[in-house]
């Protein structure tokens, strides 16, 4: 992965305002306070970006984004604690740092800024296929808690399914990550790469 997709992921670190700020629950007040608060900064942050030009305020503003994006998923999950709000925030991350990414690879061209979005991508698909894992296994879980060992069953057979989907999903987005870069080599050298790119991501 290039520095400029590890920049823009390691960025999400920064996007929001961390759990531990707002607090593990939070009254209705404080909820809507924060929300506020959430909006003030965005607003701030947008203006921020008038200053930029060119691609450095495109970044800057979806930066902006995301962190009011994650901001608001992370104020639902500690007004209102489930695992429908611990997957919103998760998928909340992973588009503001996609959006970010995106953004950065423009600073690119040719197969350099194709090879990067594939990137983006990629790490985008991991992030989402974890989330949806993280949901799946919490809902079969829940649904076992207390049951028979038939439901017990059922769960175990459930999580497991998502962990094969999240692995296709993840496997498929590596393999188009590999391909993008074999466009930078030719004829025979082409071939072999893709081949070998198959092979190693099973792909028919």
């Amino acid at each position: 992965m290039n520095a400029h997709t590890i920049a823009a992921l390691s960025a999400v670190v920064c996007i929001a305002i961390s759990a531990s700020a707002i607090g593990d629950t939070i009254s209705k007040a404080e909820y809507k306070a924060t929300k506020g608060d959430i909006s003030a900064k965005y607003k701030a942050d947008k203006a921020a970006c008038k200053a930029m030009t060119g691609n450095a305020k495109d970044i800057c503003i979806e930066e902006a984004k995301g962190r009011e994006k994650v901001a608001k998923a992370e104020l639902e999950e500690n007004y209102s604690p489930s695992a429908k709000h611990r997957y919103n925030v998760r998928i909340a991350k992973a588009e503001a740092a996609y959006a970010v990414a995106k953004e950065k690879c423009d600073d690119l061209s040719g197969n350099a800024k194709d090879v990067c979005r594939k990137e983006a991508k990629s790490a985008y698909v991991a992030a989402k296929a974890d989330a949806k894992l993280a949901e799946t296994t919490s809902d079969a879980k829940s649904t076992a808690r207390g049951k028979t060992e038939d439901a017990n069953a059922t769960a175990r057979e459930t999580t497991t399914e998502a962990r094969k989907d999240a692995a296709t999903d993840k496997r498929d987005a590596a393999y188009a990550v590999a391909k993008e870069k074999c466009d930078a080599l030719a004829d025979d050298a082409k071939a072999k790469c893709i081949k070998d790119a198959k092979a190693r991501y099973g792909q028919s």
